[in-house]
């Protein structure tokens, strides 16, 4: 997704069933104690068994196993990658599924160190060698019908399928991985499985997830994509279907291409935007809290008509049937039965399918938005965990304009892209999913354990069109945002999003992205001299809350709200007291934090409010500003001297040797400020 990497989420993970269930699930529930190999080496050493359908147990059992995070070193001590590796070519192609499945999840739960180990034991070798047998494979042999797939499980497309979802986790963790995927040629093959995506669009979902990665930050495999290769990609994204899972299909597409911008010919570069937009404006334009309701709905009623359809079999079996009639209804009853029990679990629950896959494709479509959006800065990593303890130096280069103080640098936005963002209208689009879910759509979900997660996901949503909204507000002209009472407006509700949750300081993930907006929201209202419609009580208790809170981002975006807060303020008459508050408020942070990046801004702030204004002056006076400037002047220089070469990078130093200097000169001023006031 552009130049910024997208958020690693938790992958759907591989469910082995039929036969090797019942065992699979007996192996892994061993023991959770990290020294005790004992269920690892006894299915390691199945792997090894003359029988297929050991064999297939055995991986059955270890894709259940490496999602118990305490099996993980076990496994690698007992080399489970290069002993699984071979078993991607075994002859049972039941093997081959359960191997690849078993990898699937070993990739999805081991991380970034787990998925660069599977390269260094060298995985590519036997799943680039799988992924040509496959292709292969699909030339040959008749595609199996949508209808029939689950009766098909060792189909070439299964094991297509879990094969591109191993490559995908690899190449995403590894640089390694994506050279090897194009010095191999394997954009061809998953071309090839995305081109089936009228028959199999689960495959393609996969191949179109793996696409987006690999392409991005690629040049080299930019080079390889040909008149036909876009052709593929233009047939998915612009497909007809309307199902939910078409239409993630279509988004995860659009991020791809999005990707290939580069390649794209500048007469044909309008036309590709605003069809890429077309496709995010109709994603995010669906209701999904209204459609969570519904597909609950049809799922009951699904299950209430299957439990009627069971008792009719049921009575009809017991009637004096004739001997050929007595024969099939068991049959029959044995089939809907099965299919009954099938579409209770999560992997083949038809509403719940769908309806996570528009929740994924609404997700996508506001971080492809984001990532539009973005400065053409490939270490600008914005989609990280927003709660992760290690988010402090990616949000430093964020924060900071070189050499500038200011904390918003301007954006560059292409023409095309701007148009077609307000053509489309995103800005209103992503305004609405701002809004907490619906709360009998939550409530619906957590009532029933198999669709609990989804409310995750539509917190997850709300966030990202929080971010999403401050990339807007940061890059769009005020007119195209609805003027001056549009961002009044916005203001008011996401202060109402704010206070109408008294614990949003427990939340981290929420209050760095509602931070992040009312910090882009406000800095845009101050900067056209715009009446904000918060009150400084009300920042500040967004401010206190946040300032305790773990996350880096967060404090510096309460710091710098503030900041900019404090000198709309200044060049106000009878807001003393409330300078003074925020003046103790931004020292006693500039001063404490443990983060230089935190106390940089905090002094970046004071700059701003007390550089100007009769009551700022009066206010740094009775504050006794100056005098605890002038103390912790050298503590700060030290501190950038001991610990800014360990851990901050050279943009970051560069940053912070400016607010050194800044303060030098402003400790300067401060002195004519207090002699004038005070003589």
């Amino acid at each position: 997704m552009g130049k910024s990497r997208t958020k690693r989420f938790k992958r759907p993970q591989f469910s082995p069933t039929g036969n090797c269930q019942a065992e699979a699930v007996a192996a892994a529930n061993g023991t959770e104690d990290e020294e005790d190999d004992g269920p690892a080496a006894e299915l390691l050493e199945k792997l090894q068994h003359p029988s297929a359908e050991v064999r297939e147990c055995a991986c059955a059992g270890l894709a259940r196993l490496v999602q118990q995070r305490p099996a993980l070193p076990c496994l690698a001590r007992r080399d489970a990658v290069r002993r699984l590796g071979p078993l991607l070519l075994d002859p049972s192609l039941a093997v081959r599924e359960t191997a690849a499945g078993a990898l699937r999840n070993l990739s999805a739960c081991g991380g970034f160190e787990v998925c660069d180990d599977m390269v260094t034991k060298d995985i590519m070798t036997p799943l680039v060698a799988l992924l040509k047998e496959c292709s292969a494979g699909l030339d040959s042999n008749e595609m199996i019908p949508q209808e029939k797939k689950d009766q098909n499980r060792n189909s070439i497309e299964n094991i297509a399928n879990e094969a591109v979802n191993v490559l995908w986790n690899i190449c995403e963790c590894s640089s390694r991985a994506v050279s090897i995927f194009n010095k191999e040629g394997c954009l061809e093959i998953v071309l090839k499985y995305l081109s089936r995506f009228s028959t199999n669009v689960d495959l393609a979902i996969s191949v179109a997830y793996c696409l987006q990665t690999v392409t991005e930050d690629n040049p080299e495999l930019l080079k390889s994509f040909s008149a036909t290769a876009l052709h593929v990609l233009e047939s998915a994204m612009l497909c007809p279907v309307s199902s939910m899972e078409y239409i993630l299909l279509k988004t995860l597409v659009a991020g791809t291409i999005w990707n290939l911008k580069d390649i794209i010919p500048s007469k044909s570069q309008a036309e590709i935007i605003n069809a890429i937009l077309k496709i995010l404006s109709e994603v995010l334009e669906m209701d999904a809290m209204e459609t969570v309701i519904q597909m609950k709905e049809a799922e009951t009623q699904r299950i209430k008509t299957a439990a009627e359809t069971e008792e009719i079999l049921d009575n009809a079996g017991g009637d004096d049937l004739v001997d050929d009639e007595m024969e099939e209804i068991p049959c029959r009853r044995k089939v809907r039965r099965k299919t009954f029990i099938s579409d209770l679990l999560p992997p083949t629950d038809k509403e719940l399918r769908e309806i996570t896959a528009l929740l994924t494709a609404q997700q996508t479509a506001l971080e492809i938005i984001v990532n539009m959006c973005c400065n053409e800065d490939p270490s600008d990593d914005e989609w990280e965990e927003l709660s992760s303890s290690d988010e402090s130096e990616a949000f430093m280069e964020n924060s900071f304009s070189e050499c500038s103080g200011q904390l918003l640098s301007p954006l560059c936005l292409s023409h095309e892209i701007h148009t077609a963002l307000t053509n489309c209208p995103i800005p209103k689009k992503v305004f609405e999913k701002t809004a907490f879910p619906n709360s009998v759509a939550v409530d619906i979900c957590s009532r029933n354990p198999t669709w609990k997660p989804l409310i995750r996901k539509m917190n997850t949503i709300q966030c990202r069109a929080l971010v999403c909204l401050q990339s807007l507000v940061s890059l769009l002209d005020v007119d195209h945002l609805g003027g001056a009472p549009a961002l009044q407006t916005l203001a008011q509700h996401l202060s109402q999003l704010l206070f109408s949750q008294p614990d949003f300081a427990k939340h981290a993930d929420f209050l760095e992205a509602i931070s992040s907006a009312l910090r882009a929201l406000l800095q845009t209202m101050a900067s056209k001299n715009i009446p904000q419609c918060m009150t400084p009580e009300q920042l500040m208790t967004l401010c206190k809350a946040g300032i305790h809170s773990s996350n880096v981002g967060v404090r510096v975006n309460v710091v710098s709200i503030l900041g900019i807060t404090g000198s709309v303020l200044a060049r106000e008459c009878g807001t003393l007291e409330t300078l003074k508050t925020i003046g103790c408020f931004l020292l006693d942070v500039a001063t404490k934090d443990p983060s230089l990046v935190v106390a940089g801004e905090a002094l970046d702030a004071l700059f701003d409010v007390f550089a100007d204004g009769e009551e700022a002056e009066r206010a740094s006076v009775q504050i006794k500003l100056l005098s605890a400037l002038k103390e912790f002047q050298p503590v700060f220089k030290t501190k950038i001297r001991k610990e800014g070469r360990g851990k901050y990078s050279p943009d970051q130093l560069c940053v912070l040797d400016n607010v050194k200097m800044n303060l030098r000169r402003f400790v300067a001023y401060q002195e004519t400020v207090e002699k004038r006031l005070t003589s």
